[in-house]
């Protein structure tokens, strides 16, 4: 077996009970292995990531037990490419976090990061659907460390509402799982889909109840309306760089979407036929307006951050929902580039806020504010999908595969629409911090806004070298995105292939011609 699939998975699980356990009184040290552990992750996902590129599907058997009686890890396409996203995502948050301070305002933070870690690229790599549960609940763990680190009744508030909406989809996911046992006798997604393509027609109504629950269950974790309420005070009172790895968490979300429903309750099985997508679509394009009118409406600068990744998911949704190869080769080419512009849009907002706070008003200049200026205007353009960044050709790959969809007006309309309202929105946000003119007295006279506490200290000056590399690093993934487009649409392009040929799956994971 190849040893390499399990360990984007086993490297942090190691490295972050080490740092709580050796390093914990050593932040020099953590800082060290924290990133030399990126790092070699980064290395393992492009070596992973190599080694799917031939469309080989790999399984690795724990114990040495086959499926579906084991538990087994499954590299594709897909998994691998999510695996690569995160760990490029991970080493400028890192780095970031270290220069600014940031894993210094409260304990473990370097541990939580790495299981963060670990439980991401554990959703990503599991062929059960158990251990999909398990390692959500490991990013739910993680998660809420991370989101509450530095303290503060704000951010203790809505760490406590994240982690009481999520229990819940948590609670929901188990009664999914049960459900779907019940009707199949298995939890592995290959014997699922097998099983499903058994079942009777007339006898479906107890696998279709698991499968919409299961779907919401996923559609939490996406941030979906009406969904999605427990994401913009999540992200807005979190340390922004940790709200800048969440990126990659609503993406577990999407993933899951994807990988469950083109695998097992796909849109040629019968039993399932019209479940997913005629609800979906609907949700996505409400989910991409109410992030944009969020981002028109939001005074605060880390909230609307937030509402930009509630819009760019709408976005991703739209595709994913039509499950058809085109669409979805532009939704995986749309996630790489969504991930990195809200990142880099939580990171450029942290250095604001920095040093000025976080209110969308007019207020003295600030420390290299042209420099900030410059990093907000790309962001902000990123987002939007404006030319000549990566943004612009995810959302006409999306819209080129809408076409010939039953809704393609609504579709063209929603993402156009909120594609022009988006730029409105953050070229107001950016006028009124960088370009309107300043009044000395604006600051002393601010009111404390959603997410700043009035008595909160003030944060220590982040070294500036360090930290605008982590954050051109983001920028710089952009650009490549954008310059490589074609080979990377190459690679999303085989990738859907392969989501809709799901007997390769089958037959790599249960050994058996299907």
């Amino acid at each position: 077996m190849n040893h390499w699939i399990v360990a984007p998975i086993v490297l942090p699980a190691i490295l972050a009970p080490f740092i709580i356990m050796v390093l914990r009184y050593h932040l020099d040290l953590q800082r060290i292995f924290s990133v030399a552990g990126v790092m070699a992750l980064l290395g393992i996902a492009l070596t992973i990531t190599a080694q799917a590129s031939g469309g080989d599907i790999q399984v690795y058997e724990l114990g040495d037990w086959p499926a579906p009686f084991g538990i087994v890890m499954v590299l594709d396409r897909m998994s691998a490419m999510m695996v690569l996203l995160t760990a490029l995502l991970a080493l400028p948050i890192v780095l970031y976090a270290i220069a600014s301070g940031w894993d210094d305002r409260g304990k473990h933070f370097h541990a939580l990061f790495h299981f963060q870690l670990m439980g991401v690229c554990g959703a990503f790599l599991t062929g059960d659907a158990f251990n999909l549960f398990v390692f959500f609940e490991v990013l739910l763990i993680a998660s809420y460390g991370l989101m509450t680190h530095g303290g503060g009744a704000v951010r203790l508030k809505a760490g406590v509402q994240y982690v009481a909406y999520n229990l819940l989809g948590s609670t929901l996911f188990l009664f999914a799982l049960g459900t779907i046992y019940g009707v199949t006798g298995t939890l592995n997604m290959a014997d699922i889909a097998v099983r499903v393509a058994e079942i009777p027609a007339e006898d479906t109504a107890l696998l279709r109840v698991g499968a919409v629950l299961l779907l919401l269950v996923f559609c939490i974790k996406a941030a979906v309306l009406p969904l999605h309420f427990w994401l913009p005070a999540s992200y807005a009172n979190a340390p922004l760089p940790v709200a800048a790895l969440f990126a990659i968490m609503t993406k577990v979300g999407a993933y899951s979407i994807l990988r469950m429903y083109t695998l097992a309750f796909g849109p040629e099985v019968e039993a399932t036929q019209g479940l997913v997508g005629e609800w979906l679509q609907p949700a996505a394009l409400l989910t991409l307006a109410v992030g944009v009118v969020g981002i028109l409406g939001s005074q605060h600068i880390a909230r609307m951050v937030a509402f930009c990744a509630i819009a760019s998911m709408g976005t991703l949704l739209i595709a994913i929902a039509q499950f058809t190869p085109d669409a979805t080769a532009a939704a995986l080419y749309y996630v790489f580039h969504s991930t990195l512009a809200t990142a880099l849009l939580f990171l450029v907002a942290d250095l604001i806020m920095e040093r000025q706070g976080g209110a969308i008003a007019p207020k003295p200049p600030m420390p290299q504010s042209g420099l900030i200026a410059a990093l907000f205007f790309v962001g902000a353009i990123a987002m939007a999908g404006m030319p000549p960044l990566s943004g612009f050709v995810g959302k006409l790959l999306v819209l080129d595969a809408s076409r010939d969809a039953s809704d393609a007006t609504a579709v063209w309309a929603v993402i156009l629409i909120g594609s022009f309202v988006t730029i409105v929105g953050l070229a107001r946000a950016g006028s009124l911090i960088f370009w309107k003119s300043h009044d000395a007295e604006v600051v002393a006279t601010e009111e404390t806004v959603e997410g700043e506490e009035a008595s909160a200290p003030t944060a220590p000056e982040p070294q500036p070298g360090l930290a605008f590399t982590a954050v051109f690093g983001a920028v710089a993934g952009l650009i490549l995105l954008t310059l490589f487009a074609g080979p990377a649409l190459e690679y999303t392009s085989k990738t859907a292939e392969q989501l809709f040929t799901p007997e390769n799956y089958i037959s790599a994971v249960l050994g058996r011609e299907e």
